[in-house]
């Protein structure tokens, strides 16, 4: 399992996904932070929360930094990384509506599954990768579709902030992000990596206190 510092999420990174959303293409990368007790592995479930009716799936390629990375250049970035896995980056689209922001859409415990491994030897600069929703293809991208690739936003990122070992980066979403619903098992494929896989629940707050 993961243990990160941080996890750093990046919008609007892929081409296909900014024309389905009806965005503009960014001119730097749009980068958000999620807390790491998001954090879940495959085989758990995503629990959600009360209050929201339209919870999406983002099917995303995860980088996993290696060692200490602040203010490394983009020929070099590549050289940070321990290695990649699958991420799935959920979120309760119609508090991100409400908000105009991330924190809560994107911070709610179990809201960033990651796995089931982190391997060294696969390409992020061509990579497909793909989400499945009780086994129906909704996502169905490739890492060459993105705007800025992952030696560029590993960049980017350490000229704002250090990156530790273990800090998780999910570097975007292709086209096809939809709702998921108690009940439902969602599936996270990366070229390389393996499956990703988590039922969806609801929360109970009875334990409140």
């Amino acid at each position: 399992m993961l243990t990160p510092s941080k996890i750093i999420g990046v919008a609007s990174n892929y081409r296909c996904h900014i024309a389905e959303m009806g965005r503009s293409v960014p001119t730097q990368p749009k980068i958000f932070l999620m807390p790491p007790t998001a954090l879940i592995g495959t085989g758990c479930a995503i629990v959600l929360p009360p209050g929201t009716v339209e919870v999406d799936h983002e099917a995303e390629l995860g980088v996993v930094i290696g060692r200490k990375m602040s203010r490394v250049a983009v020929g070099n970035a590549l050289d940070f990384v321990a290695g990649y896995t699958a991420v799935n980056d959920v979120t309760a689209r119609d508090f991100q509506r409400i908000d105009g922001v991330f924190s809560r859409a994107k911070g709610f415990d179990t809201f960033c599954p990651a796995g089931p491994r982190v391997v060294a030897d696969i390409d992020p600069l061509n990579t497909r990768l793909r989400c499945f929703v009780d086994g129906v293809l909704k996502q169905d991208g490739n890492t060459a579709d993105m705007v800025f690739d992952v030696p560029t936003l590993l960049s980017f990122i350490s000229q704002i902030m250090t990156l530790n070992p273990g800090d998780l980066v999910a570097t975007g979403t292709p086209m096809g992000v939809g709702p998921i619903q108690v009940g439902q098992t969602v599936v996270i494929e990366v070229e390389g990596v393996g499956r990703l896989e988590n039922p969806v629940v609801a929360r109970s707050d009875r334990r409140q206190i």
